[in-house]
């Protein structure tokens, strides 16, 4: 796993991006779809805009659970369902290993500066909408 290794050393900045939205709140994410690009996620990201995010894509849904490793920012990871409904949430100190999982199967991970969910009102059993949801239908 070399390529991961230096690749940990520097954010990953070059992914596709979506726009998602929460309501009226519109967000620039980040779609990492690959194994490496959901290893590596929001790694070394020293800063992130408000309305961006990470939205983490599996192959299947299964009970995902997300850490902290080498991750600088304070997040909050959304377990969202195919339909785009918010299962539950996780608030993850940066630097941890503490893991924070799904409490149902889920296809997507979104996550965002910690606070930003809790600021906007979003909350289990809200809704995000976008093209990835469509697409899962």
């Amino acid at each position: 796993m070399p390529i991961c290794a230096i690749a940990q050393e520097i954010p990953q900045t070059n992914l596709q991006h979506i726009q998602l939205t929460a309501g009226m709140y519109v967000i620039d994410a980040q779609v990492a779809m690959t194994p490496d690009q959901r290893q590596i996620g929001l790694m070394q990201r020293k800063d992130m805009a408000q309305h961006e995010g990470m939205i983490f894509v599996f192959e299947q849904a299964s009970q995902q659970c997300f850490w902290m490793k080498n991750t600088i920012l304070p997040l909050t990871a959304a377990f969202v369902a195919d339909d785009g409904t918010i299962v539950n949430m996780a608030d993850m100190k940066p630097q941890t290993t503490d893991s924070h999982c799904s409490t149902q199967p889920v296809r997507y991970v979104l996550e965002m500066n910690k606070g930003w969910f809790a600021k906007k009102g979003i909350k289990p059993g809200s809704k995000l909408a976008g093209p990835i949801f469509e697409a899962a239908r």
